[in-house]
């Protein structure tokens, strides 16, 4: 999961080495949260217009965690 977040992230930025993230502990529900830093420059080409293209970033996310039984969060710092 965090490879295909990675893997997403760099396509869409300009300095793809800034991309990093850091995933944390199941909480008591269950939910793995992914936090996706990149560089501060590359934050609206992330999120897009209305929050677009994070929303989409989410939703295959979420589709690839169906798959492998889990329930996951991203967020995006």
């Amino acid at each position: 999961m965090k490879e295909l977040l990675v893997t997403i992230a760099q396509g869409l930025v300009e300095d793809p080495d800034a991309v990093n993230v850091t995933v944390d502990e199941p909480n008591e529900e269950g939910i793995i949260v992914y936090h996706l830093n990149v560089a501060e420059g590359d934050m609206g080409r992330v999120i897009g217009k209305e929050g677009r293209i994070a929303k989409a970033i989410r939703t295959v996310m979420r589709a690839a965690a169906v798959r492998k039984e889990q329930k996951i969060m991203g967020e995006i710092d």
